[in-house]
């Protein structure tokens, strides 16, 4: 993963977790027109978010994990 992928994951994990999100809302803010910014699909794949239910998205354990550890190296 490149760095401008992985900030931008970063970015959209904290997103998330800054507040209930719908899955309209996470699409209106997230959507891509670009094939090659696949930000959204790819924390998808990666598991880092969890959008089985339309009405809310949220981080699964291991998007959590991910915003933890960059926390804990961040000065």
């Amino acid at each position: 993963m490149s760095q401008a992928h992985a900030a931008l994951t970063l970015q959209l994990l904290e997103f998330i977790a800054a507040s209930p999100r719908s899955y309209a809302e996470v699409m209106e803010a997230w959507r891509s027109t670009c094939p090659r910014m696949s930000i959204w699909e790819d924390a998808c794949i990666d598991g880092f978010v969890d959008a089985s239910d339309s009405r809310r998205v949220a981080l699964t354990g291991k998007g959590w994990a991910l915003l933890q550890s960059v926390a804990k190296r961040s000065p």
